[in-house]
């Protein structure tokens, strides 16, 4: 799935879309996605100059928008339905950062269903630059109307 089928899903933009490409996709499963880390993303020009460290927030972001795409993809919704929904996260528990990410890094996004309704999902989300994992998360979130 590239950029383009990514955007008919998710209703974020640049410069907050933070998946480039999705992988694999397992409905009802897993996604693994990844986001090309560039030096040219403004979130560099302060965080920090001269040492740039993409933030964790933004890797949790990251894995959050794979997941959310797995929800859409996994709910069942016709497209028509879907256009009227989005995807709100309401918890995210056990966030580890285990290593820094750096312009340059392709940070690979790694989700796995753990509980799956209709409307909520509950999610094991792993960030891995190479083979190092960088950051780990459990996330659950709900579809709702927009």
């Amino acid at each position: 799935m590239d950029v383009m089928q990514i955007q008919n899903i998710l209703p974020h933009r640049y410069p907050f879309l933070l998946v480039d490409r999705v992988e694999d996709i397992q409905e009802n499963k897993k996604i693994v996605a990844y986001k090309n880390v560039s030096m040219s993303e403004p979130v560099f020009q302060g965080h920090f100059p001269g040492h740039p460290i993409y933030p964790g927030v933004m890797i949790l972001e990251g894995m959050a928008q794979a997941g959310g795409i797995l929800a859409f993809k996994s709910a069942g919704f016709t497209h028509e339905e879907a256009k009227s929904k989005v995807v709100y996260f309401i918890s995210i528990d056990k966030a580890k950062f285990r290593n820094p990410v750096r312009p340059g890094d392709k940070l690979v996004y790694h989700v796995d269903v753990l509980k799956l309704r209709k409307t909520l999902i509950v999610l094991s989300a792993k960030a891995y630059v190479d083979d190092t994992m960088v950051c780990e998360a459990n996330l659950k979130a709900m579809i709702v109307d927009k």
